[in-house]
C-alpha cells in the first residue's frame, strides 16, 4: 500500500467528493485566463509526452499502443488519473496565491 493509497479508499469522502470533481470545482471557481492558462500547460505537457512516444513507436500506431495500455494498466492508470487530477487542483490553488 502507498502512502497515497488512503486517500482514494472512499472517493466520495476525499475533500467531500472524487479528485475530479474537487478540479472542477476549483477549476469553476477561478478566473478565465487561469483556467485557460492551466489548459494550455497540461496541453504542452501532453505534446510533450507524445513526442517522447512517437520516438518508440510509430505516430500512427501510438493511439492504439496508448489504448493498449490504458486497458491493460486500467487500475494503475486510474490512480495515477486521480493523483494527476489532486496535482493540477494544487496548482490552480497556488496561481491564485500567487
Amino acid at each position: 500500500m502507498s502512502k497515497y493509497d488512503a486517500l482514494f479508499e472512499d472517493e466520495s469522502d476525499i475533500f467531500g467528493g472524487t479528485p475530479q470533481s474537487k478540479y472542477w470545482d476549483i477549476a469553476n471557481q477561478i478566473s478565465k485566463d487561469f483556467t485557460q492558462e492551466a489548459f494550455d500547460e497540461i496541453l504542452t505537457r501532453m505534446a510533450v509526452m507524445e513526442q517522447m512516444l512517437v520516438a518508440h513507436y510509430d505516430e500512427e500506431k501510438l493511439d492504439d499502443a496508448v489504448k493498449y495500455y490504458a486497458f491493460e494498466n486500467i487500475s494503475e492508470v486510474e490512480a495515477r488519473k486521480k493523483s494527476l487530477y489532486m496535482e493540477l487542483a494544487g496548482q490552480l490553488i497556488y496561481k491564485l496565491t500567487d
